[in-house]
C-alpha cells in the first residue's frame, strides 16, 4: 500500500480549560465561560466560543473581558485538573501512534504514517482520535491534516471548533495564498506592519516576494524562513523526544505579595503544580528556572542546572529556595512568580546515582502514582493545606484594612 500523502496531524483541544471546567461543573455548558485570574490584574487564560462571540480573547485583561461579556461565568483556573486531563489526552494520542510531539498541555503533532496498513486515510485517523477524545474524556478537539507540520497547524485553526480540515499534498500554496499574512508563524505586530508597508497583505503576496527583497526588508534568517513558510515549505518531522522542551507554571497575583513566608508558600505551591505537569509529561528536567516580576514590572530570572534531573515537588523546592536567595531585596513586592524546568529527559531514563546514596525519587514516584489514581489534589505538602483563612491580611500579601 502506498504511503499517506498527508501523514501529519495537529490535534488542538478546543477551549481546553473551559471544557475541563464544564466536565467538572455541567452548569457551565451552553453559557459564556471565561477562565482566568479573577483579580484586577488577571488575564483571560481560556474562554468559551459563546464568550468569544462577545469579543473576548485569550490574554485579554480580565477587566476588559468583564466589560465585554458581563453575563459570563468567571472561573479561576484549576491547573491540577488541567494537568490530569492533559495526561489523558496524550495517552489517547499515543495509543494511535508512538510518534507524538507535545507543544503544550492541549495540543500536539501526531505522525500517522505507520498506520497506512490499518487505516484508509489520515483523515480517518483524525476523526477516530476526535471520537475517542469525546467518548473517553468528554472533550472536543480540532484536527488539521497535512503533509507538513506548519500546514497541519494552520488547518487545525480552520477546523475549529470541533472539526477536521485536510489540506491535500500539493495544494499548500493555493490554500495559503488568500490568508492574511499575520497568520504565519513568526509574524508579530512589527513584522506585520513592515509587510503592510510593502503592500503585502496576504500569504500569497509574501510567497511571490523575491528572496533578495525578503532578506533586505526582513533580515537574512527571518526573511528566508517567512518566505519558505509562505510557499508551504516545511521539512520538519514530528519529534517525540523532549530534549528541546520546557515545562513551566506561573501566577500573576491580584495584589503584590509581601513577606518572606507568603512568597515562599506561593513558590512551594508553584513547585507542586509544576511537579504535576512534569508527571503528566512523563519527564524530568536538568535545569530549574525561577521567574520573579515586581510591582513595577521589573522582571528577573535565575536558573540552576543539576546533575540528576528533577521532577518531584521536594527536589524542585530545594533548588527554587536557593534561586530565590539570589533575587535582589528590592524585588520583595511580587506581582508575578514562575517556576519551570528545561533540559527535559524521559522519566524512565536511567539516573546516575551518587555513591553511597539511595535513589532520591522513590517518594516522588509514589506521590505520582497516588495522584494519577486519585487526582492531583490527593496529596499536597503540609504547608499548602494549612487553613489560609487563619492568616492575617499582611501574611497573605494584602495591606491590612483600615476602619
Amino acid at each position: 500500500m502506498e504511503s499517506f500523502s498527508e501523514p501529519l496531524l495537529h490535534v488542538d483541544m478546543d477551549a481546553f480549560f473551559v471544557e475541563v471546567e464544564r466536565r467538572r461543573d455541567p452548569s457551565l455548558i451552553g453559557v459564556p465561560v471565561i477562565v482566568g485570574g479573577l483579580g484586577a490584574r488577571g488575564v483571560v487564560a481560556s474562554c468559551s466560543y459563546e464568550a468569544r462571540a462577545h469579543g473576548v480573547t485569550s490574554a485579554m485583561p480580565m477587566t476588559e473581558a468583564r466589560r465585554r461579556c458581563p453575563d459570563a461565568r468567571f472561573v479561576a483556573p484549576n491547573h491540577s485538573a488541567y494537568g490530569d486531563y492533559s495526561h489523558e489526552v496524550f495517552v489517547i494520542l499515543r495509543s494511535f501512534s508512538p510518534v507524538v510531539e507535545s507543544l503544550s498541555v492541549d495540543e500536539g503533532f501526531v505522525d500517522v504514517s505507520g498506520l497506512r496498513l490499518h487505516c484508509d486515510s489520515p483523515a480517518d485517523v483524525g476523526n477516530a482520535i476526535r471520537r475517542q477524545l469525546r467518548s473517553d474524556l468528554g472533550l472536543p478537539a480540532s484536527v488539521g491534516v497535512a503533509a507538513t507540520k506548519f500546514i497541519a497547524k494552520m488547518a487545525s485553526e480552520d477546523a475549529k471548533p470541533d472539526g477536521l480540515w485536510v489540506v491535500p499534498a500539493g495544494t499548500e500554496r493555493t490554500y495559503l495564498a488568500p490568508l492574511h499574512v499575520g497568520r504565519l508563524w513568526g509574524v508579530g505586530q512589527a513584522t506585520e506592519a513592515r509587510l503592510e508597508g510593502l503592500g503585502i497583505h496576504t500569504i500569497g503576496q509574501l510567497a511571490d516576494l523575491d528572496d533578495d527583497a525578503a532578506v533586505h526588508h526582513l533580515g537574512t534568517a527571518h526573511g528566508r524562513q517567512l518566505v519558505s513558510l509562505a510557499r508551504g515549505l516545511d521539512d520538519r518531522s514530528v519529534i517525540p523526544e523532549r530534549a528541546g522542551r520546557s515545562i513551566s507554571v506561573e501566577e500573576t497575583y491580584p495584589t503584590d505579595l509581601v513577606g518572606k513566608a507568603v512568597i515562599e508558600r506561593e513558590l512551594l505551591d508553584l513547585c507542586d503544580r509544576l511537579a504535576v505537569r512534569i508527571a503528566a509529561a512523563e519527564a524530568r528536567g536538568h535545569t530549574v528556572t525561577l521567574k520573579v516580576r515586581s510591582g513595577d514590572f521589573t522582571t528577573i530570572t535565575r536558573s540552576q542546572s543539576v546533575a540528576v534531573p528533577v521532577a518531584a515537588t521536594s527536589d524542585l523546592w530545594g533548588v527554587v529556595q536557593l534561586l530565590y536567595l539570589r533575587i535582589p531585596e528590592v524585588m520583595r513586592g511580587i506581582r508575578l512568580l514562575g517556576v519551570g524546568v528545561s533540559g527535559i529527559v524521559e522519566a524512565d531514563e536511567p539516573l546516575q546515582l551518587t555513591l553511597g546514596e539511595p535513589p532520591s525519587d522513590r517518594a516522588g514516584r509514589v506521590i505520582d502514582e497516588i495522584r494519577q489514581r486519585f487526582g492531583a489534589d490527593a496529596l499536597k505538602p503540609a504547608r499548602l493545606v494549612d487553613d489560609r483563612a487563619a492568616e492575617t491580611p499582611e501574611e497573605m500579601g494584602h495591606p491590612p484594612s483600615v476602619e
